[in-house]
């Protein structure tokens, strides 16, 4: 059976950590429309479904991380207040790599194929979403096949090289620092409304922008106990294998 949903709001490193990840090359942008098909959606049980966007990435700059917060806040978020009673999972994934992929943000949820269709309708028919795509800084957006479920298990989308437990579970940790990450957007953002919340794209993506830099500072000024000392708390203070593969505890 698959474990029932469950709110899941364990602070901690990973989704929080791709503000600070990526690669400051670049891969060469280039159009190319949307991906968005209307499929049938499959009967049967529920699975893993993706919506993927990819960013306009200038040679030699950094990846505009700020649209990243943008397709959080503005697309991604109501649709998922809307259709919250009908996902068990969810997380986001950012990425900016010298690759085909590029610098791309996705938005990850376990539903049933129905009920990703119809997620996907309301991503792709969001006027956001739409604002973004015609000023050219979105220049991909692709989504699942709604008629084939071809991840239904809970540890479908976790990395191979981890053990089976933590394949099964990593999911809802993952989904707490998502919905901490984009609770972190909401807070900053709602401090520098004021009384004009209507802007041009231009000045929205300035605002995001500054709630990045406010995000990376309290990952860097607050992580270390916010996040970190009290993960290691709940796994009782054990040390554990960084990197050099020397035993440290936060």
């Amino acid at each position: 059976m698959f474990p029932g949903k469950r709110c899941a709001f364990i602070i901690i490193l990973s989704a929080v950590s791709f503000l600070l990840s990526g690669c400051a090359t670049m891969q060469p942008s280039r159009p190319e429309g949307t991906g968005f098909k209307k499929h049938e959606a499959a009967s049967g049980p529920g699975g893993w479904w993706h919506a993927r966007y990819g960013i306009k990435w200038a040679e030699n700059t950094e990846p505009l991380w700020n649209v990243d917060l943008y397709l959080a806040d503005k697309v991604v978020r109501p649709v998922l207040e809307k259709h919250r009673c009908g996902i068990s999972l969810w997380r986001f994934h950012r990425r900016a790599a010298p690759d085909a992929a590029g610098h791309q943000f996705s938005f990850i949820f376990y539903s049933s194929p129905l009920k990703a269709l119809e997620i996907f309708e309301d991503l792709h028919s969001n006027p956001d979403f739409k604002l973004l795509r015609s000023s050219g800084l979105l220049i991909r957006d692709t989504y699942d096949d709604t008629s084939t479920v071809s991840k239904p298990r809970p540890e479908d989308t976790s990395d191979r090289s981890w053990s089976p437990a933590i394949q099964k579970t990593w999911p809802y940790f993952i989904m707490g620092v998502s919905e901490m990450w984009l609770s972190l957007i909401h807070e900053h953002r709602a401090g520098m409304d004021g009384t004009n919340p209507a802007r041009s794209l231009a000045e929205n993506l300035a605002i995001y922008q500054q709630v990045d830099r406010k995000i990376i500072q309290s990952w860097r000024d607050e992580g270390r106990h916010a996040l970190l000392h009290h993960l290691n708390a709940l796994f009782g203070y054990e040390p554990l294998v960084v990197y050099e593969k020397k035993m440290m505890g936060f």
